[in-house]
C-alpha cells in the first residue's frame, strides 16, 4: 500500500505532492545545534524590512534590517567592536534612500535643517543614480559601499566630527569583519584580504583623527558614549595606530577619573597591559 498521504491526487494532476514535509509553512528555519541544545538562525532569519520616510525627498522606502534580540553577542574586540554569532549587524546599520541618495547610520536618521537638506539635494540627490534596494542578506561590498555614502552625506550636510568619525569607527569594523570572514576561506583571495585590511586601516585612523577633534570640541554624552568611553575608545584606538604615548595617556586619565566605572577602569587595565606588551615587543 502506498503510504503517502497525498496518494490518489495523480488523477486530479497533483501527483508531485508528497507528505514528507506535512507541516513546511515554506519559511526558513532555524539550523538547531542539537548537541548544544540551542537554536542558531541563519542570517537571513535575522532580518525584516523596515520602512522609513526619507527627510530629503519624502519617498517612503524599506531598508533590510536586524530583529531586535536576534544576534548572539559572543564577545568584543579591544577597541570595543561586538562580534556576534552567525551575523554582522554593521552590515544593517546604515538607512539610505534609494531614491535620492540620503543616507545616514540608523542613529543619526532624524529630521534636517532646511540648511542641511538643501545641501544633500544639492551636492548628493542631483548626482545620485537611483538605485534598488538590494534583496536579501547584504555582500560586504555593498554594505561598505553604504558606509562611504553615509560618510559623504555627512561630510555634505556639515555633521559634527564625532559623527563622521562615529561612521568611520564602525566602517572600519566593518571592513575587519570582511577581512576576517575571507581569511577563515582557504580559497580566498589574498589580495582582497590586503585590501580590506588597508581599508580598515583608513577608517580607523579618520575614525581616531575624528574623536580627538571631537573630544577638544564638542559635549558629552557624543554619539550615546559618555566621557569615559570615547576617552578609552581613543586610547584604544591610538594603541592601533602605534601611538602608544596618547594610548597611556588616556589610560591614565581613565584609572585615574573619579566618574569612570569600575567596568571601564578594568578595561582601561587590560588595555595598559596591551600597551606594555607592544612597546616591549616594539624595542625588542
Amino acid at each position: 500500500m502506498d503510504t503517502n498521504i497525498f496518494a490518489g491526487l495523480e488523477e486530479l494532476g497533483l501527483g508531485g505532492l508528497s507528505g514528507d514535509n506535512l507541516f513546511d509553512d515554506g519559511k526558513p528555519k532555524a539550523e538547531e545545534k542539537k548537541e548544544a541544545g540551542v537554536v542558531v538562525l541563519k542570517e537571513e532569519d535575522m532580518l525584516l524590512d523596515k520602512t522609513h520616510e526619507c527627510p530629503v525627498c519624502s519617498n517612503t522606502f524599506k531598508n533590510r534590517a536586524l530583529r531586535t534580540g536576534k544576534a548572539r553577542l559572543i564577545g568584543s574586540d579591544m577597541d570595543l567592536r561586538s562580534r556576534f554569532e552567525g551575523i554582522e549587524p554593521l552590515k544593517y546599520d546604515v538607512v539610505s534612500c534609494p531614491k535620492c541618495g540620503f543616507t545616514t547610520l540608523t542613529r543619526f536618521f532624524k529630521p534636517l535643517t532646511p540648511t542641511q537638506r538643501k545641501n544633500v539635494m544639492e551636492k548628493i540627490s542631483n548626482n545620485y543614480k537611483a538605485q534598488p534596494e538590494p534583496e536579501g542578506v547584504y555582500p560586504y561590498d555593498v554594505a561598505l559601499s553604504r558606509y562611504k555614502l553615509a560618510l559623504a552625506n555627512a561630510v555634505v550636510k556639515m555633521a559634527k566630527a564625532s559623527e563622521k568619525a562615529y561612521i568611520c569607527l564602525r566602517a572600519g569594523w566593518l571592513c575587519r569583519s570582511w577581512r576576517e570572514e575571507l581569511e577563515a576561506d582557504q580559497n580566498a583571495d589574498k589580495t582582497a584580504i590586503a585590501q580590506a585590511q588597508g581599508l580598515e586601516d583608513e577608517f580607523i585612523k579618520n575614525a581616531y583623527e575624528g574623536f580627538i577633534n571631537a573630544r577638544q570640541n564638542e559635549s558629552f554624552p557624543m554619539c550615546g558614549m559618555d566621557e569615559s568611553t570615547v576617552d578609552y575608545l581613543i586610547g584604544a584606538l591610538a594603541l592601533k595606530l602605534g601611538h602608544f604615548e596618547v594610548s597611556a595617556k588616556m589610560i591614565a586619565s581613565l584609572l585615574g577619573s573619579a566618574s569612570a566605572s569600575p567596568r571601564m577602569k578594568d578595561k582601561a587595565r587590560d588595555l595598559k597591559e596591551e600597551v606594555m606588551r607592544q612597546m616591549k615587543n616594539n624595542k625588542a
